[in-house]
């Protein structure tokens, strides 16, 4: 079954999915005129803007910022790069990079819209692509069957691939048996979604920097100690990248890199999946540019701080060609930097990091089907999803790994209809016109 649905995923992947984000992110980086390098430092600034108290929105920009970071800095920022790098070998981590300094617009656009585009309702506030899709490209089609296809994949997706990576890792370090994992990780899930997006926000706002801080420390440790050989890897990334040799399974190495690269890169970053919008549209802003740059931000951080420090760990200590996978790989890298603490150091930040991605896709998923379900949908929602996370921590991770790859090219088609449709919207919003919408 694995073997079926990965050779769908690879059929959408190769080339087409290659192709569109390419010359999707290409074709925004010329149009918004480099808005990732120009417009970095403002970003920066952007962490410490001050909230706009008349805008409408649900949560506080801060919190909006750091539950879209927090969701997006999950275990595939661990297990899903590690992957890449030893299935696509160590060219994998070049085309993550590539992929995520133009994916940075793809992202800004989605926040952008997310913001424009919104539906708020009393105190609710609907946001995400089917809205820029039904209001801004005035198709309720693409926006309905964007919310159907977004809607299965984050109830068949999320629940598996996270609670499975966080799952593998205490299985390794702490004999924990993956069943246990499952069910303690969907009770602590369980108390906070059910709070709604509100008690989300507060959550995330704490969540974000503690998990991405203690995996940066953790990180650069394990890369000072092992640093001698870092012009070796280095070197070994960029030659691996653009390799014409043939590689495992019959390919040239390029295709396979840019392959896994750009899967785990989505994986790493969710750009083109729309989900920015969803987060970003929650914030109370009236200025879509301002969340745009904090997208900016955030796909930085997950590109080339967290992806980096996984895929670094592994290769300079050589773990990559060990046999071990996912988590366990990065798992073991740190340790041998850290021994018998590394690991321990992993195994904590992969809980952090899965159980962050879990509270923030269960209110995307929710808002997904809401769109077509209407409120009636959000508390069956709530328990199925949790109710799902025990069994993908026992599910095999190749085909946990294989589904979400299908899932997430099929959710990214209908979205990229709309980011290019209103680019040029958010084009003049990314120089710093207003749209008098919001």
């Amino acid at each position: 079954m694995s073997d079926l649905i990965q050779s769908s995923a690879d059929a959408l992947f190769m080339p087409w999915l290659v192709v569109i984000l390419f010359s999707t992110g290409l074709f925004l980086t010329f149009r918004y005129r480099f808005v990732q390098v120009t417009h970095f430092a403002e970003a920066l600034r952007t962490f410490v803007a001050p909230r706009d108290a008349t805008a409408r929105g649900a949560l506080p920009p801060f919190q909006s910022f750091m539950t879209a970071l927090a969701t997006t800095v999950g275990t595939g920022n661990i297990a899903g790069v590690a992957t890449a790098i030893i299935s696509g070998g160590p060219g994998a981590l070049f085309w993550v990079w590539t992929y995520g300094f133009v994916a940075t617009t793809i992202k800004f656009t989605e926040a952008v819209l997310g913001v424009t585009y919104r539906d708020q309702r009393g105190r609710a506030v609907l946001s995400g692509p089917m809205y820029y899709l039904r209001d801004g490209l005035r198709s309720p089609t693409l926006a309905w069957i964007y919310a159907l296809v977004a809607g299965v994949a984050a109830l068949t997706t999320t629940p598996f691939t996270q609670p499975n990576s966080i799952a593998v890792v205490l299985e390794s370090e702490l004999a924990l048996p993956t069943w246990v994992t499952g069910i303690g990780v969907a009770v602590l899930t369980w108390l906070v979604i059910i709070g709604g997006i509100r008690w989300i926000g507060r959550v995330m706002e704490m969540l974000a920097p503690l998990k991405v801080g203690l995996y940066l420390a953790g990180g650069l440790i394990v890369i000072v100690v092992f640093g001698s050989r870092l012009p070796d890897v280095l070197a070994l990334v960029f030659r691996e990248a653009f390799s014409f040799q043939a590689a495992a399974g019959g390919g040239l190495g390029i295709m396979i890199a840019m392959r896994y690269g750009l899967a785990r890169g989505l994986y790493a970053n969710e750009a083109g999946y729309g989900t920015a919008a969803v987060a970003y549209g929650t914030a109370q802003s009236s200025e879509p540019r301002r969340q745009g740059l904090n997208a900016v931000m955030e796909t930085f951080i997950v590109s080339f701080v967290t992806s980096t420090i996984s895929a670094l760990t592994i290769l300079l200590t050589g773990v990559w060609q060990s046999g071990q996978t996912s988590t366990a790989a990065v798992a073991q890298a740190f340790d041998q930097a850290m021994p018998g603490v590394g690991g321990l150091i992993v195994a904590f930040c992969a809980f952090l990091f899965g159980y962050g991605t879990l509270i923030g896709w269960s209110y995307y998923g929710e808002q997904f089907l809401e769109y077509i379900l209407g409120e009636r949908v959000i508390i069956p929602y709530r328990w199925i999803y949790c109710v799902l996370i025990p069994f993908g921590a026992m599910a095999r991770v190749d085909l946990v790994w294989a589904w979400g790859d299908l899932m997430n090219a099929l959710q990214i088609f209908p979205n990229l209809v709309g980011v290019l449709g209103l680019s040029a919207l958010a084009a003049l919003i990314a120089r710093g016109s207003r749209f008098p919408r919001d």
